[in-house]
């Protein structure tokens, strides 16, 4: 249809609107006007009969404060309300004039009579009590037959104002909705009238060319910008402004997948590079506490979603310990079984999950959100766990970094196997494998050490033998002599405790280092150990063996002094103890032989 012919139409539909619009004001004001005067008759009736009632009352009132007191202001108040009783009761008789209906004026009537009952009665006692009958006076305002005309009076006065109220209510309420309804059927109107003017005026050139214009450069220009983040509206239009909007469309979701896809890259190499950084820490570490104070920094770097515990097997492989955590929601078990994992027993990755069909893992303390744990595997060893929990809202996060998470803990797997693997190969560098005492290589490098760094304090050196060791073998076999320098290594090292440093020397010779302890108290440790070792009972296949004597050496350096003639001294003290007959001690530098059981 043409543009002038959808005008021409659209005034004429406007004026219609607006005379129809223009009818439905008036009706509308009249509407208000019997509204207005609705709620006039219902106070004005409602105060009547109110006031009727209050007006009895306060002259019941003043009526009984008169004969019981005898005050004549009583009396004068008394005549004041019922001169306003007289003026309201003719009012009352006259209400059809403020509106009221039949109905209501034969109610009132009633209302007046039980009025003017109850002030017989009231001025019948005033004149008894001015007549000396003070009593009867009393009887009258009190008795049963004023109680009863003054209820029926309260009782008339509520029925009016229920009836007021009921007849009124119902004609506001009429009134009400037709002014509302004719107000709303003119605002209807208006409404109509303004929106076809502005359609009429604004349809072709604003809505259908300049408004989408405006928009969609704004959009343009937005985009340019790389703010894909701005709505682009869908148009349904088939013309040039329909294909643009909807190109626009594409190249924004375009944009967005790009951005997305950017995103997820710049995350992804954020991630790589973190998880890069925490294994080239992982490879320098040299103690498990430093590994797990590396993961327990970096795990929450590159999953802050995710919180985790690093646990790992202990030598008996009975039990898990925790060696870090990160993220904890809630306190951790220090240590658990590893039967209670399920990814342990399965040797693979488990995810647990409160509601899933599959199982959870006894070591969680909280299953509503998804768990995982990975576990360390080095040569075909288990070896730890790497425990995670989702703190997000979501539940794909633990599923979307599983591959990542599973690469990390084969690489903290690696780095812990190398970690106890170095371990491993230290203790047997530096320890005896049958006593579990240090060697003697371990002694020749503290002995180099402390020259090296020119240590200061007293250094006492004590040199022991187990005396006739090879009758232990030659006799027993040599897995009694064994038993017999593994009990000799556990009493040297109760003796010694945290004194000093117990080492095998080689054979059963034993040297015991003692910094900063006195000639004297090393003298009597060494006296302990002798008596110890010879109060020591032991059988081997049933067989008791021999007991067992001690020869020691010991030898001093003094403060400062030097450490290379220390060791050969006390193998000098301790020759000189088994020259004397063995199963004593000898201290040097004064060759002082002590003797004790001999």
């Amino acid at each position: 249809m043409k543009i002038s012919t959808i005008t021409n139409w659209a005034y004429g539909v406007t004026v219609f609107l607006t005379v129809l619009s223009g009818i439905a004001f008036i009706l509308s004001v009249d509407s208000a006007h019997e509204e207005r005067k609705a709620v006039e008759v219902h106070l004005v009736l409602n105060e009547l009969g109110e006031q009727l009632e209050i007006d009895a009352e306060l002259r019941t009132d003043e009526a009984r404060l008169y004969v019981m007191r005898g005050i004549a202001a009583h009396l004068a108040a008394f005549e004041v309300y019922n001169a306003e009783e007289h003026r309201l009761e003719e009012k009352a008789r006259h209400a059809e004039e403020f509106g009221a209906t039949s109905d209501e004026l034969a109610l009132l009537l009633e209302i007046n009579k039980q009025a003017d009952t109850l002030e017989a009665i009231e001025l019948k006692a005033i004149k008894a009590y001015q007549a000396g009958d003070a009593q009867t006076a009393r009887d009258l305002l009190f008795g049963e037959e004023h109680y009863q005309h003054h209820i029926q009076l309260v009782k008339d006065v509520e029925k009016f104002r229920e009836m007021v109220d009921a007849r009124t209510s119902v004609e506001l309420e009429l009134a009400k909705l037709r002014s509302d309804w004719f107000g709303l059927t003119a605002r209807i109107m208006l409404g109509l009238t303004a929106a076809l003017f502005l359609a009429v005026l604004y349809f072709v050139l604003r809505r259908r060319v300049a408004l989408p214009l405006t928009r969609m450069t704004g959009i343009v220009k937005r985009l340019a910008t790389q703010d894909y983040e701005v709505e682009v509206p869908l148009d349904g239009r088939q013309d040039e402004i329909g294909e643009l909007n909807a190109a626009i469309h594409i190249f924004r979701q375009n944009g967005l997948e790009r951005e997305r896809l950017d995103a997820e890259r710049r995350r992804d190499l954020k991630m790589k590079d973190l998880i890069l950084q925490m294994m080239h820490r992982l490879q320098a570490c040299q103690k498990l506490d430093e590994l797990s104070d590396v993961v327990s920094r970096f795990a929450p770097q590159i999953f802050p979603e995710l919180a985790g515990g690093l646990y790992v097997l202990n030598d008996q492989r009975t039990a898990l310990r925790r060696a870090g955590a990160w993220k904890t929601p809630q306190p951790s078990l220090a240590s658990f079984s590893p039967d209670d994992c399920w990814g342990l027993r399965r040797g693979r990755a488990h995810v647990s999950h409160n509601g899933k069909e599959d199982v959870n893992c006894q070591h969680l303390a909280d299953t509503s959100s998804s768990a995982l744990c990975v576990p360390l595997t080095a040569q075909g060893d288990i070896i730890g766990l790497l425990s995670f929990k989702d703190l997000s809202d979501g539940e794909d996060t633990i599923q979307e970094a599983q591959l990542y998470l599973e690469m990390i803990a084969e690489n903290v797997a690696l780095a812990v196997a190398n970690l106890q693997l170095r371990d491993r190969l230290t203790q047997l560098a530096v320890r005896d494998a049958l006593t579990g005492l240090q060697n003697r290589r371990s002694l020749d490098q503290t002995m180099s050490d402390r020259a090296r760094e020119n240590a200061t304090g007293r250094l006492t050196c004590m040199m022991l033998d187990i005396d006739y060791f090879k009758r232990f073998n030659d006799e027993f076999g040599h897995d009694a002599g064994d038993l017999v320098m593994q009990s000799f290594a556990g009493i040297l090292m109760e003796s010694v405790g945290k004194r000093g440093t117990c080492y095998r020397f080689g054979g059963e010779e034993f040297v015991i280092l003692l910094p900063n302890l006195p000639r004297d108290e090393a003298f009597a440790l060494a006296e302990e150990i002798r008596r110890q070792a010879a109060r020591m009972t032991l059988t081997h296949r049933g067989a008791v063996l021999a007991p067992v004597t001690v020869s020691i050496g010991v030898a001093s350096t003094p403060d400062g002094g030097p450490l290379s003639s220390l060791r050969t001294r006390a193998d000098v003290a301790l020759l000189k103890a088994k020259d004397a007959g063995r199963d004593r001690t000898v201290c040097e530098p004064e060759a002082e032989l002590r003797q004790v059981g001999n």
